[in-house]
């Protein structure tokens, strides 16, 4: 069992994130409980305790058999289960920024996340594209990186929230190298040098020319840095193609141009199970790989798979030494 020290926040207050939370820890022994802080209210934990019927308890003060909780003052009641609230937004960026401090002075090892609403984050002022960006403002990071992973297939991505025209902006040959040297490091970390693949920008890598010719310009180049580098990578190969060749066994990780490009064939393969990882920062982060899911919280009905998916990943990173900064 695992010693390592787990923060897991609770997301947006209106959302699944306290539902699948509860659940997770119940279906858990309670000496694997111990090694969590949830940073938090108790308020809404036993809210959720309550529409769940996990019978869990919760405490401030460490006590056997209790849930550790580091709470967090919100500006105002609890917000109502399954609406879009400014005041839900900025709770759940209040629960950030604690676990980022936790994180950062060594009392906890992994932060995971439950899910933040972004209109609800920007109602409240806080102007940031969702958890990624936001972590990397308040870890003084200049960038991060989004990597999706499950069993079969893991992808990273060379730009997540932005528009498509964006995207393609951001494809330079310092990112999408950049991109592939943080995937090949994340791996090396857990024991394996990965067998990586970019995936092509334009239908068929661009054809020679004919469908545009970024992947010649931009990708190729970054591939044959990281070679250079003893980086064990290829491409760029075709996006409609490299996918499956990656499911099938041939690549451990694939370098996805744009967001949808990546999310879309792990969340046809793995959706209850595939967790999102924060590379590039200073501390260690996993998140689930789900949304608020406001039409459904307060059911009690939220599948919590992939908050354990998510807890048993962050146990994997946070026992793996981080490299020298």
């Amino acid at each position: 069992m695992s010693t390592s020290r787990v923060a897991v926040t609770l997301g947006d207050p209106a959302g699944v994130g306290p539902e699948v939370i509860v659940k997770a820890l119940a279906s858990l022994p309670q000496a694997e409980r111990d090694s969590f802080v949830i940073v938090g209210n108790v308020e809404a934990l036993e809210r959720a305790n309550r529409l769940t019927g996990t019978e869990l308890a919760f405490s401030t003060a460490p006590a056997a058999g209790v849930i550790a909780v580091d709470e967090v003052a919100i500006d105002g009641t609890l917000p109502d289960i399954g609406k879009v609230s400014p005041v839900a937004g900025d709770a759940s960026v209040r629960y950030i920024k604690r676990a980022v401090e936790l994180a950062q002075s060594g009392a906890v090892d992994c932060i995971v996340t439950a899910p933040i609403n972004k209109e609800a984050m920007n109602l409240a002022g806080h102007h940031f594209d969702g958890h990624t960006g936001l972590l990397a403002h308040l870890t003084g990071s200049k960038s991060s990186f989004m990597l999706l992973a499950s069993e079969r297939l893991n992808t990273i991505h060379v730009s997540t929230h932005v528009s498509l025209r964006t995207a393609i902006e951001r494809a330079t040959v310092e990112r999408v190298l950049a991109t592939i040297e943080a995937g090949h490091r994340h791996f090396l970390r857990l024991g394996k040098k990965a067998r990586i693949a970019v995936a092509g920008i334009n239908p068929h890598c661009g054809e020679g020319g004919l469908f545009g010719d970024e992947d010649t310009k931009f990708l190729a180049p970054a591939v044959e840095l990281a070679q250079a580098k003893g980086i064990d990578v290829v491409g760029p190969i075709s996006a409609d193609t490299v996918y499956a060749r990656a499911y099938g066994g041939a690549f451990d990780l694939v370098v996805a141009q744009y967001h949808d490009q990546g999310h879309i064939p792990i969340k046809l393969v793995a959706f209850e199970t595939a967790v999102n990882v924060s590379l590039g920062l200073p501390i260690d982060r996993v998140s689930v790989d789900h949304g608020t899911a406001f039409d459904i919280a307060g059911t009690g009905k939220a599948n919590h798979a992939n908050m354990l998916s998510a807890i048993d990943y962050a146990r994997l990173v946070a026992a793996a030494p981080r490299p020298a900064a």
